[in-house]
């Protein structure tokens, strides 16, 4: 049961940061850094998105997860932690497709399948 729990922690750091990060995708979609001509422009609106609620929430999602890993590194060596955070490419980029409409192809598709046997291959080290 505790060889669950302390993963648990690594999944817990994983998810939050995968859902902090599409926030700002979802949030940033209505926007277009080409439509803004000075670098002061530019810099305006992204110190604005501080401001909205949902960038607050991802950037609280994304201390949740430094706290989580914080905690998971207590439990694990980070040679074995580690290579568990690549899952959060893999989930980003199924996301990315399921919620943006991003294109997927056989690399990316292959890429993930690589991932996700490496990260076995090194779990199955412990």
């Amino acid at each position: 049961m505790q060889f669950f729990l302390n993963h648990l922690y690594i999944f817990l750091s994983i998810t939050f940061a995968v859902i902090g990060q599409l926030i700002v995708k979802w949030q940033m979609s209505a926007f277009s850094f080409d439509d803004y001509v000075t670098w002061q422009d530019k810099y305006t609106l992204a110190f604005s998105m501080l401001l909205n609620p949902y960038i607050i929430l991802s950037v609280t999602l994304t201390l949740f997860a430094g706290i989580f890993w914080m905690i998971a590194m207590t439990k694990f060596e980070i040679s074995y932690a580690y290579p568990f955070t690549t899952l959060a490419l893999a989930f980003i980029t199924i996301f990315s497709v399921i919620f943006f409409g991003e294109d997927i192809n056989l690399y990316k598709i292959f890429g993930i399948g690589l991932i996700i046997l490496g990260v076995v291959l090194i779990s199955k080290g412990f």
